[in-house]
């Protein structure tokens, strides 16, 4: 299914330590090698275009699930971990951050050369997307991040953010090269997002006349429309409340990780020796892998996999989280040569929560799942980015975690 979209983030400023950033780096390596050993590099780029998927994305990786930050914070990670194994991977992350998007027609320059792709055709594409999303339509977003992904068969994505500070938020926009067939008329099935007041839209069909004299690019009509656009604009307030998380899918994957009955299924002999918590982690992970997309409307619920960087859910479990980098980029490696037993027991983890929620009925005590999540945060090596989880954690009285205590 073809898409592209945006996102509307509420502007969050801050930093990603470097014991995360270098996790995330990781992580986000060994969920897109898992993509392309299970789908190909094409399903790479679609899924980077959609938006809810990219905020379910970062959300696994432990950043704020709602903020800005997000964005800069998953576009750098990827570009540090997918552009060493380039050539290997056939991805290549172009651009980022500020100057850093202004040395994308460089690097497209150079991964042409590599690769045998039209050079100027990539750095066009790139220069028309911002200027479709940065001048062409004025909506009081001003781009500040420009990435551009695309692999070796020429097929891109790109993934853009503009900021207004004037209502203290960011936007998001998405790109997708089968997804649309001219810059400049219609690009987008819709705009969507607070309204502005009166905007500037060049891309509109009834400014053709207009456009024309603005944009010396060629005025190709579309044969159709994008076929579906997704967009989210989420709450200012920093929280994860339960009306942000569809408990029920929620549930069964607590369920899968803490009730024993339910853990006798063959396929988790093949994870041997991996905690509840862990399994909790990889079975959100799992879905985010293979997952289709109407499993990611709500962004939030994977921010269970690795909490957050500032403890919005709560810390994050740098133990938990090492642990399911090693058993996925393990699995991955392995099935590279064949050896497919291990990446198909961690798909196995979505395919069994998906099993159990369709008979599930949630009791909703999301509240003690967080508390319990904060309360066992000192056993996992719980951390946010004021570095203080466990010497706060270590000052409290901890009650033992019980492995049959049911949340939902």
């Amino acid at each position: 299914m073809r898409r592209s979209g945006h996102a509307d983030l509420p502007l969050h400023h801050g930093r990603v330590p470097p014991w995360l950033a270098s996790r995330m780096a990781r992580l986000g390596r060994a969920i897109v090698e898992a993509l392309v050993v299970e789908y190909g590099r094409g399903e790479v780029v679609r899924r980077l275009s959609d938006p809810l998927w990219f905020q379910s994305f970062g959300a696994v990786m432990g950043m704020d699930w709602h903020s800005s930050g997000i964005t800069t914070s998953v576009v750098g990670a990827l570009k540090r971990g997918l552009n060493p194994l380039s050539k290997e991977l056939g991805i290549y992350v172009c651009g980022g951050r500020g100057r850093h998007s202004r040395n994308t027609p460089q690097e497209l320059m150079q991964v042409a050369d590599k690769t045998g792709l039209d050079g100027l055709g990539l750095v066009r594409s790139s220069r028309l997307s911002a200027k479709v999303d940065n001048t062409a339509i004025q909506d009081g977003f001003q781009i500040y991040l420009h990435s551009f992904i695309v692999t070796r068969e020429g097929e891109w994505a790109v993934v853009q953010q503009g900021m207004n500070e004037q209502n203290g938020y960011a936007r998001r926009y998405h790109w997708h090269s089968q997804a649309f067939e001219s810059f400049v008329n219609s690009p987008h099935t819709s705009i969507y997002g607070e309204n502005q007041g009166l905007i500037l839209n060049l891309t509109d069909q009834q400014a053709d006349a207009t456009r024309t004299g603005v944009l010396d690019i060629s005025t190709q009509h579309p044969t159709r429309m994008l076929e579906e656009i997704r967009k989210i604009r989420l709450p200012a307030r920093h929280d994860v409340k339960a009306k942000d998380v569809d408990l029920r899918r929620l549930g069964s994957v607590i369920a899968l990780a803490y009730e024993q009955e339910l853990q006798d299924f063959e396929s988790l002999l093949l994870l041997e020796g991996l905690g509840p918590r862990t399994l909790q982690s990889l079975t959100l992970v799992s879905e985010v892998i293979y997952g289709t997309p109407s499993r990611f409307q709500d962004p939030a619920r994977y921010s269970f996999a690795h909490g957050g960087k500032d403890g919005k859910p709560f810390p994050v479990p740098t133990k938990v989280y090492d642990e399911t980098i090693s058993v996925l980029s393990k699995a991955v490696e392995r099935a590279k040569i064949g050896h497919t037993e291990k990446k198909e027991a961690i798909k196995s983890l979505h395919e069994t929560a998906k099993k159990i929620e369709q008979h599930f009925t949630p009791n909703n005590n999301f509240d003690q799942l967080v508390e319990k999540e904060w309360r066992e945060s000192h056993q996992y090596g719980g951390r946010t980015v004021m570095d203080d989880a466990r010497e706060g954690m270590s000052k409290q009285k901890h009650q033992p975690p019980d492995g049959q205590l049911r949340l939902f």
